[in-house]
């Protein structure tokens, strides 16, 4: 898998939605022992621990500067795949709503978003350039 600087190394992301972002991670970080990894303007950080462990805090509601879809509800989670055309078309064949369809984005990454018969939003993303997230307004805290 392509590595990209402007989004975690891990495979599975949990993605939580705050109504204040900046206090959630700061709170996540002195509780839980986060530390930041990138701050994305004043509504999305990510956060990483351990050996690998990310997690994504993201404002609820707020259609996010990049162009893809907001976060609604309190969750989502984001899946790193080496091929998005083709996870889509599997998840269409098998009953899954595509909320969004494949797109690209400045970030450096391919995404699309599907819903679940229960309801939950996954964000499915292949990497297809490391960008660095100075390029499109982010700021790298921690590589």
């Amino acid at each position: 898998m392509l590595r990209n600087r402007s989004i975690p190394a891990a495979i599975v992301i949990p993605v939580l939605g705050y109504p204040d972002v900046a206090a959630a991670a700061r709170w996540l970080c002195e509780a839980f022992g986060f530390e930041e990894r990138l701050r994305i303007g004043d509504h999305r950080v990510q956060l990483h621990v351990g050996d690998g462990g990310a997690v994504v805090v993201a404002q609820t509601g707020r259609p996010r500067e990049t162009g893809s879809a907001p976060l609604r509800g309190t969750h989502s989670v984001m899946v790193r795949v080496s091929d998005v055309h083709g996870h889509c078309a599997r998840a269409r064949k098998a009953g899954a709503l595509i909320v969004q369809e494949p797109t690209d984005f400045p970030y450096g990454e391919r995404q699309y978003t599907a819903q679940d018969p229960s309801g939950h939003v996954w964000t499915f993303s292949e990497s297809i350039a490391d960008v660095d997230p100075a390029a499109w307004g982010g700021t790298l805290t921690r590589l």
